[in-house]
């Protein structure tokens, strides 16, 4: 009785969060922190808006260009200064201008996401040092810049000016502790020498930063005097501007305006795979005024519509145009039941569908001729041509094939529940596949939703032991060939093309590339 209780509060707890998380609810609250974000940019408009992807392009209709910082490489004890993600551009055209304003947001209950508080003041370190070494190399007559000499002696006083003001320290945020800072510190000597034998061009950003990288953080509880906000040419540093764009709260806040009421959520535009629908910033903020003129009532539908007139658009342009839909939510026997409520904005996107290909009503869908399908277990024990099923879904399921060997139930989760039961499995998964797609036999990969764990086990599949061109190999050409991302991206394509249902999350997605690097993907694409 205990456990049932538990479980009702929790699926109550889950409910009103679902209900308060609509999609009205996330794209009006974009559009109020976008208010704020233009506010900011006003005060310096000569500094180029960027957005940090991909939170940060939701918030604005003006970006002048987009950047990368990951949060994780700023998470407390992974501190890292990550080579394939410089972001040099960034750095260049703060050099150019004067300095740029950043913009993310968070959906956790602080101010500022970690790549705001971590992870962009480890990277402007790391290149005010590595771009002070070199200056004191050409100060030394070590390196030589064209259509420059050292010999110069005005150029040698400049550049020992140079050496003594420029600052190389770490600038973290207050709330970051002294203990945190000085074990980050410890590593940024290590960083730089990484960067400087990277091979990236740190003479040009020498050339370029007339003054170091600086970060400054400004959020909704910033106090600004519009009548004191300094001129940023009259700062000694390039200033970065890192805006939060959402107010802090970790929960909804209830709002009211004189036509509408909805509930605000920091942060909304984060993980827009689970709520958007397939629309995308660009899409919203040319409807922006519709839609969210539209209410809480209509936005559903006139969302719809847009993607899939955009959808239409692309599709007769030869492009890349999957069909966004959307499964109405399960109703229980008893009608009045509180989980009714349609789980819009909640972290399960089971409910978010791509649709191009499928046959039965999207039961099971066939991978062009290579003898695999991807389908739900609902469906499994009755589809038709099928040897073999390995099922990923956490329930067994009674199955009438010829072989009993034919069946293999290896139970899966999602990552947020488990970050490695997927890794753990695929390689009984992939063995599974090898031995009987070897000798022919048709094999259906299933999950619960037929979605996004079945999806990422036969990406798995594919890339191990099929060919580019679909054409089973054994695993010929993956135990020869330095798998990229890119590859692994184009067979994921490859599935999507006849999928009923594919929505991998990205979790799964990166325990697959994990499996399949072991160390030998190629992060350069």
């Amino acid at each position: 009785m205990e456990d049932e209780t538990k479980l009702s509060i929790y699926r109550a707890a889950r409910t009103i969060k679902r209900r308060e998380n609509t999609l009205y609810n996330a794209l009006r609250s974009i559009y109020e922190d976008s208010v704020f974000v233009g506010e900011i940019s006003q005060l310096w408009p000569e500094l180029p808006l960027l957005a940090n992807l991909r939170c940060g392009l939701w918030y604005s209709s003006k970006f002048h260009s987009t950047c990368y910082f990951k949060s994780t490489d700023g998470h407390t004890n992974n501190w890292s200064f990550n080579i394939s993600r410089l972001n040099l551009h960034v750095a260049l055209l703060a050099g150019e201008k004067g300095g740029c304003i950043l913009v993310d947001a968070t959906r956790r209950g602080k101010r500022f996401p970690d790549s705001m508080s971590k992870t962009i003041p480890i990277w402007t370190c790391v290149l005010n040092r590595s771009v002070c070494n070199f200056k004191n190399k050409m100060c030394n007559g070590d390196v030589l810049v064209e259509g420059e000499s050292n010999a110069s002696d005005e150029h040698v006083n400049n550049t020992r000016e140079f050496s003594v003001d420029w600052d190389c320290s770490l600038h973290l945020p207050l709330w970051v502790s002294d203990t945190e800072k000085a074990a980050i510190n410890d590593r940024v000597e290590e960083w730089t020498k990484e960067l400087e034998t990277s091979g990236a061009d740190i003479a040009s950003l020498a050339s370029c930063l007339k003054k170091p990288l600086r970060p400054l953080w400004i959020s909704q509880k910033t106090v600004i005097w519009l009548n004191e906000v300094p001129d940023h040419d009259s700062w000694d540093f390039t200033p970065i501007i890192l805006v939060s764009a959402s107010s802090q709260g970790g929960i909804p806040q209830h709002r009211t305006t004189s036509e509408f009421s909805w509930n605000y959520i920091p942060g909304a535009g984060d993980d827009e795979e689970s709520w958007a629908r397939g629309l995308s910033p660009i899409l919203f903020w040319n409807h922006a005024y519709d839609l969210i003129n539209s209410g809480p009532s209509l936005c559903n539908q006139k969302v719809a519509d847009i993607v899939e007139k955009d959808r239409v658009f692309r599709a007769q342009r030869g492009q890349i145009a999957p069909q966004v839909i959307v499964k109405p939510p399960k109703l229980l026997e008893n009608s009045t039941h509180m989980s009714q409520v349609e789980p819009l904005l909640s972290s399960d996107i089971s409910n978010l569908t791509i649709n191009l290909s499928s046959d039965e009503g999207g039961a099971i869908s066939w991978l062009g001729s290579t003898n695999l399908a991807i389908g739900t277990s609902q469906h499994a024990a009755k589809a038709p041509n099928v040897d073999c099923i390995l099922n990923c879904g956490q329930e067994s399921i009674t199955v009438s094939l010829s072989n009993a060997e034919g069946y293999l139930h290896l139970p899966m989760v999602n990552s947020k529940l488990d970050r490695f039961s997927l890794s753990r499995n695929l390689p009984s998964a992939v063995n599974f596949a090898k031995s009987n797609i070897s000798r022919g036999k048709a094999l259906l990969v299933c999950c619960h939703s037929g979605e996004d764990i079945s999806v990422c086990v036969c990406l798995a599949v594919l890339t191990s032991l099929f060919t580019e061109e679909g054409i089973f190999d054994d695993g010929k050409i993956f135990n020869e060939t330095c798998i990229t991302k890119l590859e692994m991206r184009r067979r994921l394509i490859f599935i999507c093309k006849f999928a009923t249902s594919a929505r991998p999350s990205r979790g799964n997605l990166r325990q697959v590339f994990n499996f399949l690097g072991g160390g030998r993907v190629d992060d350069s694409v």
